[in-house]
Order: C-alpha cells, then sequence, then structure tokens
C-alpha cells in the first residue's frame, strides 16, 4: 500500500504544526455528535439538484465509443458506491467505464498490469507514498488543466499538495477519511451509565464500567494490520505532537525513539487487557475489520463489542447492521493522550496512467462537487472537496465529520503509515502491520517490537 525507492516528501507547508483551527474543529464535532440524531434523510431543498456543481463550472467533452479502465482495491459497498459514480461520468459522457478490481497492495498490481502492457487508464491510489512511486516509476500522467480548475477551485492547498510531487500535480483526492473516531453502540452505553469520554485516561475508565455491565468494551480488527497502525498513530500524535509525528513519519527519528516508547506505552493499557478486547488478543487477530464493526451493532443488547475505533468509513458496515446511525450507533472523537484530540487523515488519490482525453476528463468529475454529491449521498464517504454542500450526507453524524474536515483546512496529519515505504507501513504480514500484531498478542514486549520496527524500517527506506 506503500511506495518504496523515494525519500518521503514533507507534508504541506503549514503541517509543521497544528492551529488551533484545528482543535476548534474537533470540539465542535464533539460538542455537535454529543447529542445529534439521525433526520433520516436531508432537506431537497438546500441540496444542488443531480448535475448542477457547486464549484466552477464543469464541462465534460463527449466520449462516445471510448473505454476506460479504473482500477481500485475497493470491494463490497465501497465499489458499489463508486461504480454509481462512475455510472453517472458515463451517461455524461457517453464513455464506458470498467472498474477493475485490484489486489493490496495496489503498486504491485499495477506493476504487473503495466509489466504485461496492460495498464488501467486510471488508478485509485489510498497512499501519498503510493502516488509518489507511481511518478518515481513514469507511470503517473501530470493532471489536465480542466482538472486542474476544478482542485483549485474545490479543494484546499493541503490536499492539492498531497497529490502533487516535486510541483507537480499528479493525484486527484476523491476520497478522504477522518481516522480519528469512535463509534460506539448506545444501548451499550446506556446499560452501563457512561458518557462519551474525552481522555484516554477517561476512555480506559469507561472500557472498564462498560465491562462490568457485562459487554466487552472494545472491537478490535487486528487482523488487517492497517487498523493497529491507526491506533498508535492517534496515541502517538496527541501524546508526542505533530513535529515528532512528521519526524517518524519520514524515519528522521528511529523507532527506537524514546516518543515510541511511551506511545506503546499507552496503547498496552488497551491490550494488555484480555478483557476489554472482544475475544482477547487471539480472538482479535483474527477479526477483519467489516466484522470488529458489525460485531459491535449486531446482538441486540448483548452486542460482542460496545466500542469500535476506525474512520468516518465505518458507517458503510454500520449500514449493514439494524443500528441506526445518530440513534443506535453514535461516535465521538479519539480521546485526547497529550494536550488535544488528535486529527488523523487518510484518502484515495485517481492517476492517471494513460494521458488519454478519457482518463483526464474522468479526473475532472472526480475533482468536483457533483462527483462526491453521488457518493456522500450513499454514506459512508468523506470528501476534500469544500465545494460540495454538506447537506449532501445521509445524517447528521456524518454531516458534522465532514465539516469539521473542511473547517481543519490544511491543518491536518496524513496516516503516517501510508506516507512511508510500501514495504514497511503496508504490506500484511511485514514490516509495521506484522510488528503491531505481534504487540497485540506481547503487549509487554515493548523492547523487542521498537526494534522490530526500527531493524525494518531502516531497511525499507534505504530500499
Amino acid at each position: 500500500m506503500r511506495r518504496t525507492p523515494l525519500r518521503q516528501r514533507s507534508k504541506t507547508a503549514g503541517h509543521t504544526r497544528r492551529a488551533a483551527v484545528a482543535v476548534t474543529a474537533v470540539t465542535s464535532l464533539a460538542l455537535a455528535l454529543a447529542g445529534c440524531g439521525d433526520d433520516g434523510g436531508k432537506d431537497p431543498k438546500s441540496s444542488p439538484s443531480s448535475g448542477e456543481s457547486t464549484g466552477t463550472a464543469l464541462s465534460l467533452p463527449s466520449l462516445k465509443g471510448e473505454k476506460i479502465q479504473v482500477a481500485a482495491v475497493w470491494t463490497g459497498p465501497e465499489q458499489e458506491n463508486f461504480t454509481k459514480v462512475l455510472k453517472e461520468f458515463e451517461k455524461r459522457t457517453g464513455a464506458t467505464v470498467t472498474f477493475v478490481p485490484a489486489q493490496d497492495p495496489i503498486v504491485n498490481f499495477l506493476g504487473t498490469k503495466i509489466a504485461g502492457g496492460s495498464p488501467p487508464d486510471v488508478a485509485m491510489l489510498p497512499q501519498v507514498g503510493a502516488v509518489q512511486q507511481a511518478v518515481a516509476r513514469k507511470w503517473a500522467k501530470p493532471v489536465g488543466p480542466e482538472a486542474k480548475a476544478q482542485l483549485a477551485a474545490n479543494y484546499s492547498k493541503g490536499w492539492q499538495d498531497l497529490g502533487a510531487v516535486d510541483g507537480t500535480q499528479y493525484g486527484v483526492y476523491f476520497k478522504a477519511a477522518n481516522k480519528s473516531l469512535i463509534w460506539y453502540n448506545n444501548a451499550a452505553f446506556e446499560n452501563a451509565g457512561v458518557s462519551e469520554p474525552k481522555t484516554w485516561k477517561e476512555f480506559l475508565s469507561t472500557a472498564e464500567t462498560v465491562s462490568a455491565s457485562g459487554v466487552t468494551p472494545v472491537s478490535v480488527g487486528g487482523a488487517d494490520g492497517w487498523t493497529l497502525t491507526d491506533w498508535f498513530e492517534n496515541i502517538y500524535l496527541s501524546q508526542a505532537g505533530p513535529a515528532k509525528y512528521d519526524q517518524l513519519a519520514k524515519h528522521e527519528i528511529k523507532w527506537t525513539d524514546p516518543s515510541v516508547t511511551a506511545a506503546l506505552t499507552t496503547l498496552g493499557e488497551l491490550f494488555g487487557k484480555p478483557n476489554l478486547i472482544a475475544g482477547g488478543a487471539n480472538g482479535a487477530l483474527q477479526t477483519e475489520f467489516p466484522l470488529s464493526v458489525t460485531q459491535t451493532f449486531t446482538g441486540g443488547d448483548q452486542p460482542k463489542a460496545a466500542m469500535v475505533f476506525e474512520g468516518d468509513f465505518a458507517a458503510i458496515n454500520i449500514a449493514q447492521t439494524p443500528a441506526k446511525i445518530g440513534t443506535d450507533a453514535k461516535v465521538f472523537p479519539f480521546p485526547a493522550v497529550g494536550a488535544s484530540a488528535p486529527v488523523v487523515t487518510g484518502g484515495d488519490a485517481a492517476v492517471a496512467l494513460k494521458d488519454t482525453k478519457g482518463a483526464q476528463a474522468l479526473l475532472t468529475f472526480l475533482a468536483s462537487a457533483d462527483a462526491a454529491k453521488i457518493w456522500a449521498e450513499a454514506g459512508g464517504f468523506l470528501s476534500p472537496n469544500k465545494a460540495l454542500d454538506p447537506a449532501s450526507y445521509p445524517n447528521d453524524v456524518q454531516r458534522e465529520i465532514a465539516k469539521a474536515l473542511i473547517a481543519a483546512g490544511d491543518d491536518f496529519r496524513f496516516d503516517m503509515s501510508d506516507q512511508m515505504p510500501q514495504s514497511f507501513g503496508g504490506t500484511p504480514g511485514k514490516g509495521e502491520w506484522k510488528a503491531l500484531q505481534d504487540f497485540l498478542k506481547n503487549p509487554k514486549d515493548i523492547k523487542g517490537t521498537q526494534e522490530r520496527l526500527e531493524a525494518d524500517a531502516a531497511k525499507a527506506y534505504k530500499s
């Protein structure tokens, strides 16, 4: 899921610190979500009609007879919702678009397709590092003027810069993620008599109280190593601060640094108590992310867990349960370990692998509010497109999450493991994923975990 050969480029210019706006955004999010309910939809009068852009004028060429392939790792509901976006593009242009299911890590998949002479026209790349690797290998084609115009009108500089390499724009970040959220089963909280915690200490206390009420407090999708990297990153950002976060992301400090020791010690306060994790460590390591979400919101008064940590995209999985977002399923920001709660984001960038009229037109469409609106209405989606009317989101919870992301402007930190070499930060069974899975199994081995992380990171960055 990450790139290998390039030295990690720095984040956007404003990312050397988190300004007050990010903290304000999170605070307002917490206040808004505390009492929000699902209104069952949106006011149609407040949302643009289908086909109406809220950003700069969108003009797409006629592509009748042209065939376009788009590769992405999305499956299930995500693939279905993205296909709705592609169908609208077909309707507007006359092109025929085929979704190409890609294996993870997608860079390896694309390498095979390109070596075989059959690259897709566009690829959805889930990491900053993957965009950089595609550029380094001369796969990626620069974004055309029409897409650039949409980006300039609809995106903050931070999101534009994430898709650029050495000043040239290659990627259009279509789908974003707020990866600093904890979703909870409201009935389990009410039965235990607890409220939303705001600090890590309160979070652990809440978990113990929920456990005493007869429900296991936390569901962890440990079979997918990326969920564990997200646990670490949120704790590390809040506890060590943004400057250290940026340094570790670029391997300017080692994984044996005391700040990593502190973060793993904090994470071990949860992982070291099997009674707080659904199925214990062994059960968590056999639980994939989708199940970690659905088991939190099924089972009536006795779910397998009361809380699950992950991004806004968990709403897709919650929608597959009887739980209604905003009433049965609620959410609060990741608790503050240090002075403030963390703001960690992720995202998927569309990159053209063929410099064709169709590929560039699709990038232009994906940079528009029109395209974002389609998936936003379906749910389980967060857009960095500031021209998208928040009324497009299907419920108040998702609206407030989206508003907080836009309000943060350029003041966020992108997923750390997504910035790292793929072999270290994004490969199943290797590097950071494997080290943190081993740590979940044995959270007392902090020193050994750090040494393995550093050895793997050093090897990956040298390559």
